[in-house]
């Protein structure tokens, strides 16, 4: 099994960008191994915090911000978690995810799913349709993708992981089998344990060697007593979430300190 990462998911709202880039910056001086955002165009959650609806309030763009992370820090791997494939021609996906490796000097992860937040379709003019239906689109442009990347002058500089973030057990998984160098999912260690085994049953169907895959999950920052139970069931990478405008690093220091113990006895 590889090393255990961990990642803070900035989430990129209800702050100023001179806050999200303070963090960044501070994930990276602590040592967390990935930073991601995600590819909304509106708040998720807590705008009743700041006098607003819901899903309302400051947000920033997803890959913008990327290549803007991509300059500003050094070490640290960068990336979507996840880019939502219904925005974007999947080619142009594919030369953006490229610029963005080389400008990063080959540190990004490419991560993307099939989308799921309403309003970011309607407030910007992109179709919903059905959850099947953006899943066959993902499932039509992942070899889109792999195809120009291929094409790309000059190449990624990086090994450009693909992440695909999802647990649907008939069709999600079946397209991380065949596409993903990572799969990100989510849920209690039971949960992640089901679904990393009906992926490992994916994978024998299209003949890909799971091992091949990496595991990773997304966990709540205060359930680091279950750490072990989730690398236990496969998992290498662990996601921590963090909300705007402050950010706040001290659970991932926890994290990052258990990181360090797990490694250092492997």
């Amino acid at each position: 099994m590889a090393p255990v990462r961990i990642a803070a998911q900035i989430h990129p709202q209800h702050a100023d960008y001179g806050d999200i880039r303070r963090a960044a910056a501070q994930a990276e001086e602590l040592g967390v191994d990935v930073l991601y955002n995600w590819d909304h165009f509106y708040p998720l959650y807590g705008g009743e915090a700041h006098g607003a609806g819901a899903n309302d309030g400051k947000h920033f763009e997803c890959w913008t911000m990327l290549g803007a992370w991509a300059e500003a820090t050094e070490q640290i791997k960068i990336g979507a978690l996840v880019t939502c494939n219904s925005y974007r021609n999947p080619q142009l996906l594919a030369d953006m995810a490229r610029t963005v490796d080389v400008i990063s000097g080959g540190r990004l992860i490419f991560g993307i799913g099939s989308g799921w937040f309403e309003k970011d379709y309607d407030e910007y003019g992109y179709e919903f349709g059905t959850a099947i239906g953006r899943l066959h689109a993902l499932d039509e442009a992942m070899p889109i993708i792999k195809a120009r990347l291929a094409q790309l002058d000059p190449q990624p500089t990086g090994p450009l992981p693909i992440l695909i973030g999802g647990g649907g057990e008939k069709v999600t998984l079946r397209i991380v089998a065949e596409n993903a160098d990572i799969w990100h999912g989510f849920g209690n260690v039971p949960t992640f344990a089901h679904k990393n085994e009906v992926l490992d049953e994916w994978c024998a169907k299209v003949g890909r060697d799971p091992s091949e895959i990496e595991r990773s999950v997304g966990v709540n920052p205060s359930h680091i007593d279950e750490a072990d139970g989730w690398h236990a069931a496969g998992a290498v990478e662990f996601t921590i979430g963090l909300n705007g405008p402050d950010y706040d690093m001290a659970p991932v220091k926890d994290w990052l300190a258990w990181r360090d113990q797990v490694n250092a006895g492997s």
